[in-house]
């Protein structure tokens, strides 16, 4: 009969333990609420949707992030986009806190700026890309500008190198000197003077290789392909802050031999507009 009264009196004070912990307003072990996963509490639920746009004006720093509606349609991309750029945002408030708190000059500082802004550029059947411009103010006489690139393969859900649309160990020294011609032709017709740059580093200015400089693709006159690349050149990579950014396009006649044959059917036709399609002023762009 031992054993039985021990079971019994276990059941009981078992029974009687959970009904105080009812009577006081807690639940029993087997009622418990299941954890809840960490959050970050200083990301709204909004936020946590991916929105597509973010920003933040502190009084020391001002930033902005803003995407295009179509990247709506790719969630992973627009999720993975959306975290990466509010997250450097926030760094970027965090430094420019410090900086200004930390300084002990006579003048203040002016409010720092930081504004990045995604744009749809031209796009396949298969392949999405997107433009990134950048444009941040950390004191100093003017802003700098920068550039990125996102290319998107729609049928595998995936995030591309730009090295893989071409061939693995293919020589672009044909698409490199493409590259460069339609620099000097776009710095001549800007300055109104001759321009002879030559790829390769120098003691003045020089042409980037094509593989040194973020590129999207170029809308093509054939409908669903990429009729050429658009390289993004910063200020300051080919000439003088004043000369502004440089964006190139370059004709896919001119490397469709280094194309890797996965992507082949990605380009035909021919840009609408080839050469500089598009220049940037930092000082009268920011805003």
């Amino acid at each position: 009969m031992k054993p039985v009264l021990i079971a019994l009196t276990a059941v009981t004070l078992l029974a009687a333990c959970q009904r105080n912990a009812q009577e006081a307003g807690q639940a029993s072990p087997a009622e418990a609420p299941a954890a809840q996963p960490h959050t970050d509490p200083q990301v709204t639920p909004a936020e946590q949707a991916a929105p597509l746009t973010y920003s933040r004006d502190t009084a020391y720093a001002d930033v902005e992030l803003t995407l295009p509606q179509a990247i709506a349609a790719y969630p992973d991309l627009h999720a993975a986009i959306y975290g990466e750029e509010v997250r450097g945002l926030r760094e970027f408030l965090e430094g420019a806190q410090s900086d200004h708190t930390e300084y002990t000059g006579e003048e203040g500082i002016q409010p720092y700026m930081r504004e990045v802004t995604y744009e749809v550029a031209g796009q396949t059947a298969r392949l999405f890309s997107l433009r990134e411009t950048e444009f941040e103010y950390t004191g100093g006489a003017h802003p700098n500008t920068g550039f990125g690139a996102v290319l998107w393969d729609k049928t595998r859900d995936r995030r591309l190198q730009p090295a893989s649309l071409f061939r693995a160990g293919a020589d672009l020294s044909p698409l490199d000197q493409a590259l460069c011609s339609a620099i000097n032709t776009a710095r001549a017709e800007a300055t109104g003077e001759p321009s002879n740059l030559t790829i390769g580093d120098s003691a003045d200015w020089s042409c980037p290789r094509a593989s040194q400089i973020p590129f999207v693709l170029a809308p093509s006159t054939t409908e669903g392909r990429a009729g050429g690349l658009e390289f993004l050149i910063g200020p300051y990579q080919v000439g003088p802050y004043a000369e502004g950014t440089y964006q190139i396009v370059v004709p896919q006649s001119a490397f469709r031999s280094l194309v890797d044959p996965a992507f082949a059917a990605d380009f035909a036709g021919q840009p609408p507009r080839s050469g500089r399609v598009s220049s940037q002023d930092p000082v009268t762009q920011a805003r």
